[in-house]
């Protein structure tokens, strides 16, 4: 979703005290994955003795084909991906250990303030909606529970996230639904004007997570990145965001030091982050009422089936 900055990929790999490398991948790079950035940005790994080396997915791929492959050891995803095998009748040889996010962490901007704005404002209107399954449904499941009929919303799908951009640029849409810093870009440059986050109508879910394989959670490395992981994501909620964002800045290319600042505000004050890192049972019983709704699972799929305990837990 954004670039991560080459800076940033040179360095990752700190020799400090590490004595092993473990191997990231993002499917997608942004604030909103925070609880992952500031974990290597905070040197929280190196801490461990691990020594971070990142990178992320090529457009349309997902990092859990890295898992497969051998190439990664954790990687950023969601849940939601091991749907995909449970539909084929397979069990999935990925299991996700623990939360990054525990609500949606998208935004609707406007092209006009509207400090009135409800959801009914959609009906009728042009919305350039983030392609993918997941972005796409929650975005459906959210009008469903503001109360508002999709079929009177235009949904306009206008490609990946910076073609959105440019589209909405252009005078393409009455709405534009991204991730930040997206959006929060868009507000600090005069283009757009944020209306609504849609976490605060969907509520819990086990939205987005860290995946591994089963054997590379038995490890003492396994074990030294979920102490890590905890300790950035605990840091992450009681630190300032002006903090939070100096440390994370030279991984964002292009990005405002204040908007970033801003996003991470907004992300702390909305709840999608928590120190408790394990995903609990009730958002990812969450996760399956949203996409039953859509149709988009033929039943109700085991937890033990998907998510693993946290290492060392």
């Amino acid at each position: 979703m954004l670039k991560l900055s080459t800076a940033a990929l040179a360095g990752a790999a700190f020799a400090s005290k590490a004595t092993e490398t473990v191997r990231i991948e993002f499917t997608l790079f942004s604030a909103f994955y925070s609880p992952l950035v500031l974990t290597v940005a905070g040197r929280y790994l190196a801490e461990e003795g691990l020594s971070p080396v990142i990178s992320v997915s090529s457009a349309g791929r997902s990092a859990l084909a890295s898992l497969d492959n051998g190439t990664a050891d954790v990687v950023q995803t969601a849940p939601s991906q091991a749907f995909n095998d449970l539909e084929k009748g397979n069990r999935p040889t990925n299991v996700h250990f623990a939360q990054i996010n525990q609500k949606d962490g998208f935004f609707l901007a406007a092209r006009a303030p509207d400090p009135s704005f409800t959801w009914k404002r959609l009906e009728g209107k042009k919305v350039l909606v983030t392609p993918g399954v997941q972005p796409t449904t929650m975005f459906k499941y959210a009008c469903f529970k503001a109360g508002i009929d999709i079929s009177k919303v235009q949904m306009i799908e206008a490609g990946p996230p910076e073609a959105m951009l440019k589209a909405f640029a252009s005078g393409t849409g009455d709405y534009v639904h991204l991730q930040g810093p997206m959006p929060q870009q868009l507000a600090h440059d005069g283009k757009a004007h944020i209306v609504t986050s849609l976490g605060d109508v969907i509520g819990l879910c086990a939205f987005s997570s860290l995946a591994a394989k089963r054997e590379w959670l038995a490890t003492p490395k396994a074990a030294a990145f979920a102490r890590a992981y905890r300790k950035a994501c605990g840091d992450l909620l009681s630190r300032p965001a002006a903090e939070i964002a100096r440390i994370e800045q030279s991984y964002f290319e292009g990005v405002p030091l204040d908007v970033l600042e801003t996003t991470i505000t907004s992300y702390q004050q909305l709840g999608n982050w928590s120190s408790d890192i394990a995903i609990s049972r009730p958002s990812f019983e969450a996760t399956l009422d949203i996409f039953q709704h859509a149709g988009l699972i033929r039943q109700r799929y085991a937890y033990e089936d998907v998510v693993a305990a946290v290492p060392g837990a």
